[in-house]
């Protein structure tokens, strides 16, 4: 009998984890794939990277804040009541949400869908060395490791392995680093809003404030580029499914997951966003680009681990 409800305990187990990798791997796919629908609207439909980020903030705040309500109206509200919360959350959605949105599509324009994401993916190499410097402490053996690995990444993806020579755009190259910055900055700010308040108010009200900051300067109400039924698909597929879906497995997955298989597993992310480059919008992918791939994909992955358990 005993033997019996341990199988059948483990068998949950085992089901559960399986459903909370598929939902990760998800998410991370989506996120991935709605950085090459946005390459497809700026280079196909000539839509403005500051124009689809106001629509996709406000529109995908809107939108988590609703789902947030559905479940606890107060709470959605109830932010709003701390003035320090109310301040922390007025930071996070002026520069943490637009350095991390508006820099990733401006990044996407000037260059690819795979660079941008692959250069936003360095975010936790400066988280960490932020905190070693705060720390005033050495770096460890592995921390080393995995910024020359980093290093190593964007000096193969940015030169194709030619020294002297840059093989993307330099607007790209900049706006994919600051993208890095602004996801670092998005990452490590609002911890204590999320802890105190939950993802979905913070994260709807961030996207809200900073909506609304970018539409003073690109009004959503004011289209230039090349409207059609693509148009609309592609603008519906980055709202919806690269943001709100994408952002909803997420969370779901952290029921079945532990934060650091989470974060592991997100290095799907960058693989999805340079394979749909390659396979669909015909981007040139050289072999000094997937080996640059592979070294800052292993630099997420080896950060991911506790600090406890870094040698």
């Amino acid at each position: 009998m005993l033997a019996g409800k341990t199988d059948s305990l483990a068998g949950n187990a085992s089901s559960g984890r399986a459903k909370g990798m598929a939902l990760v791997l998800s998410g991370a796919v989506l996120w991935g794939v709605s950085g090459n629908a946005a390459q497809y609207l700026f280079d196909e439909k000539l839509l403005n990277p500051g124009w689809l980020t106001s629509v996709r903030m406000l529109s995908a705040g809107f939108l988590l804040l609703l789902w947030a309500a559905a479940s606890n109206r107060r709470a959605v509200w109830k932010i709003w009541t701390e003035k320090r919360s109310v301040r922390d959350l007025f930071i996070f959605g002026l520069i943490g949400m637009i350095g991390a949105q508006y820099t990733y599509f401006e990044a996407v324009a000037a260059g690819n869908a795979a660079t941008a994401t692959l250069l936003q993916y360095l975010s936790p190499v400066l988280i960490m060395s932020y905190l070693i410097l705060r720390w005033r402490r050495r770096p460890t053996r592995t921390e080393g490791a995995a910024i020359v690995l980093a290093l190593t990444g964007v000096f193969f993806i940015v030169t194709k392995g030619h020294p002297g020579q840059l093989s993307v755009a330099p607007a790209a190259l900049f706006w994919g680093l600051l993208s890095a910055l602004g996801g670092a900055i998005y990452s490590m700010q609002p911890s204590q809003l999320l802890e105190k308040w939950g993802a979905a108010p913070v994260v709807g009200w961030g996207m809200i404030i900073g909506g609304t900051a970018m539409s003073l300067f690109y009004p959503p109400w004011l289209f230039h580029g090349q409207w059609s039924r693509e148009t609309l698909a592609g603008i519906t597929f980055v709202i919806l499914f690269g943001t709100l879906l994408a952002f909803y497995l997420y969370l779901a997955s952290l029921k079945y997951l532990k934060p650091i298989e989470t974060s592991l597993l997100g290095c799907a992310e960058p693989l999805s966003a340079a394979v749909v480059s390659v396979a669909v919008m015909k981007v040139p992918f050289t072999v000094f680009d997937w080996f640059g791939a592979f070294c800052i994909i292993m630099t997420v992955m080896i950060l991911s681990f506790p600090l406890k358990r870094r040698a």
